[in-house]
């Protein structure tokens, strides 16, 4: 009797139905290409979202804080689509309350890269001793996150770009931090500010731990989605940002739409853009 064998052979079957099915080898090296998750807060249960980063080819994301689930059932869900998280964004009062709990978090599901992602109004610092003084408090935080084996990074918006006599308020803010902090620069905020994000980049080379890649649509475009476009449609010089982003040392180009009317695509199109227009020696990073 074969009875046991066509049991398991059936059963083998029916295990790889249940699979997604996967269309890159997962162990290999991948473009250091992400999305941030935030982009497709409204695409969805998690499960869909993440489907959405697979089916784009993508490895890799960057998540927002716990993403309302336990490190449990989050680090299934990523593994069940060969997806790397990579960084998380945390916001700063939460890393002032519970850092301990972040970072156990995190290590839980393998990330390893912190980012504080905005500051409330009312936590915004007015004049250069402030930013001085924020810096100096997100330095500490780093240094303590870096002994649990997790660094920390800033995520800039237009706000933080103000000028104080000569310098910005990012500026000021990473001077003051020491080297632990590391940046995460998101280009088309640069550009709203009124500077070029490829000059940009190099004020904070050795230190970039990503850039947010998204554009700016032609300016009375898109408004019903924030003004913002995907990566290569808007009016942001690819061509002089990517080769400055490598040069400044760049590990990650993550793609994000803060809101986007159709996120699949918006990250497909990102995506597509990156894989072709991205320097050729650029190191490729394994997702798993």
């Amino acid at each position: 009797m074969n009875t046991p064998v066509r049991t398991t052979a059936t059963l083998a079957l029916l295990f790889l139905v249940a699979l997604p099915a996967f269309a890159r080898d997962a162990t290999a090296p991948q473009p250091p290409i992400a999305v941030q998750m935030y982009t497709l807060r409204d695409a969805g249960s998690l499960d869909q979202q993440l489907k959405i980063v697979h089916d784009a080819g993508v490895g890799a994301v960057e998540t927002v804080g716990t993403q309302n689930v336990s490190a449990v059932e989050l680090k299934q869900l990523l593994d069940r689509y060969s997806i790397k998280a990579i960084s998380s964004h945390v916001q700063l009062a939460e890393l002032r309350r519970d850092l301990d709990g972040v970072v156990a978090f995190n290590r839980s599901i393998g990330n390893t890269v912190l980012v504080v992602p905005y500051l409330d109004e009312k936590a915004r610092p007015t004049d250069a001793a402030g930013w001085t003084a924020l810096g100096q408090e997100l330095g500490r935080i780093a240094t303590r996150a870096r002994a649990g084996g997790m660094r920390l990074a800033y995520h800039n918006h237009d706000f933080e770009l103000v000028d104080f006599d000569g310098r910005t308020g990012l500026e000021l803010l990473f001077a003051a931090a020491g080297p632990d902090l590391l940046t995460e620069l998101d280009l088309a905020w640069v550009a709203r500010a009124g500077h070029d994000p490829a000059v940009m980049l190099g004020k904070f080379r050795g230190r970039l731990f990503a850039v947010h890649a998204k554009d700016n649509a032609p300016k009375g475009q898109a408004d019903d989605e924030g003004g913002f476009a995907a990566v290569g449609q808007g009016v942001l010089d690819w061509n002089a940002i990517l080769p400055a982003a490598a040069d400044a040392g760049v590990q990650w180009y993550i793609v994000e739409h803060d809101h986007p009317r159709d996120p699949a695509k918006v990250i497909r199109a990102s995506a597509d853009y990156l894989r072709a227009h991205l320097p050729a020696n650029l190191p490729a990073r394994a997702t798993r």
